[in-house]
């Protein structure tokens, strides 16, 4: 009987665990096609002569598909189930990147980005939701962390891969890669993914957990506002961190892609270590102001070594690649765990909507910035605004229940 017993727990933790691998696939092969168009920016600029304002538009274009389905596909994947969105929208963004490279225009490049884009977020929201489905509350900090690991270790494949695959044989090449990733994506998530136990309807409806938790609380908007806000520092650094190496440090294309690339893999690990403490402490908002904090100190640092022309300059970009992406995962886990099984794919949806709001906004913006003022005051631009979300975020309060800032004791169901 005890054997069964640890056969059949073993057997439980292996497939979380391979569930939590096959989200990370599917967000790393999204990250790679949405993220990774920055990485051509240099090739666009010798080879189109476009302004820096103007490749942000290209680059922004699949940022903005994203933002406009997020909530669409969290609605259905509350609905449907993860397995069947991530496989129909990772099949669908890997035609969307076939037709990018192989289109004969740029303006037609853009379209199938855009496209490309609306496609490719069915894997925020169904990925997210398998992990936190699967894992329990204990663990989900890390599970999340990991999974969000995916992100930053996605754009360092694209950083390590693309600039040299563009300068080589072309831009449309190197968006084969990122085509291929998410077509095979699309097959490992239709063959394995299995949708996380849940409640039936009935069941939920007599559990309260079909109710809007918007209605019933602030905290989701307030989380929603302070990660919109935290996204503006960590787009900069992923948007312009290569062009500011080659440009402002005359580093080689190959070189700094290298950089670009351990930055991502320090902040991959970086998520996963602030995942780990929101365990450890009990609570993901806690751990959300330090994070804060320490992002808009090390855009600061950076802003100021620039200014100087210190070789100090380079540490700091390392360290506000690892701050300004640790935010993502502890607000992710903490919008899925209010929300519950049947309103998460929405509430993730919301979430991560205003995240690519902003994230659209950024490479043209900042790159209008710094044609006009500079790196450094760009960089220093970017460091308010960590420090303006800081007051935003809530955190549980045991004395007044009825604020709605509970996250730290909200009933989380797997």
């Amino acid at each position: 009987m005890t054997a069964s017993i640890d056969t059949a727990s073993a057997v439980g933790t292996a497939r979380r665990w391979w569930m939590l691998a096959l989200g990370m696939f599917a967000q790393a092969a999204q990250a790679v096609f949405v993220n990774g168009v920055a990485f051509l920016i240099p090739e666009l600029q010798a080879n189109h002569g476009l302004s820096l304002a103007r490749t942000g538009l290209v680059v922004a274009a699949p940022t903005l598909g994203v933002m406009v389905t997020l909530i669409a596909w969290g609605a259905l994947a509350d609905r449907y189930g993860e397995r069947r969105v991530l496989a129909a929208g990772m099949a669908t963004t890997a035609a969307a990147g076939l037709g990018a490279a192989l289109s004969g225009s740029l303006t037609a490049t853009a379209v199938f980005l855009l496209l490309g884009g609306m496609a490719a977020a069915s894997a925020n929201a169904a990925s997210g939701r398998v992990v936190v489905g699967w894992f329990p509350p204990e663990r989900r900090g890390l599970a999340m962390g990991i999974r969000q690991m995916s992100l930053p270790l996605g754009i360092a494949c694209a950083a390590l891969t693309l600039p040299s695959v563009a300068h080589d044989h072309g831009i449309g090449w190197a968006l084969t890669l990122p085509a291929a990733l998410c077509a095979a994506a699309a097959l490992a998530c239709a063959l394995w993914v299995v949708d996380p136990p849940r409640p039936s309807r009935s069941d939920a409806a007599d559990l309260g957990m079909l109710t809007n938790p918007y209605r019933t609380s602030g905290t989701l908007w307030r989380i929603h506002a302070v990660s919109v806000l935290l996204v503006v520092p960590q787009y900069t650094v992923w948007t312009y961190a290569l062009v500011w190496l080659i440009s402002e440090r005359q580093w080689e294309a190959t070189s700094a892609g290298l950089v670009v690339t351990l930055a991502q893999i320090l902040g991959a690990f970086g998520r996963m270590g602030v995942g780990f403490w929101s365990d450890v402490v009990g609570s993901r908002m806690r751990p959300l102001r330090w994070v804060a904090a320490g992002g808009g100190l090390s855009m600061a640092a950076l802003a100021v070594t620039d200014a100087m022309d210190s070789p100090l300059a380079i540490v700091a970009l390392l360290a506000a690649s690892v701050a300004t992406v640790a935010p993502n995962g502890l607000a992710f886990t903490a919008v899925a765990e209010i929300a519950g099984p049947f309103w998460g794919g929405r509430a993730l949806g919301v979430q991560n909507t205003g995240q690519f709001v902003a994230a659209s906004i950024v490479p043209p913006v900042f790159g209008a910035l710094i044609g006009i003022v500079g790196f450094p005051v760009t960089f220093a631009i970017a460091a308010g605004f960590p420090a303006a979300s800081i007051p935003l975020i809530p955190v549980a309060r045991s004395e007044d229940r009825s604020t709605g800032i509970e996250e730290d004791r909200v009933e989380t169901r797997p």
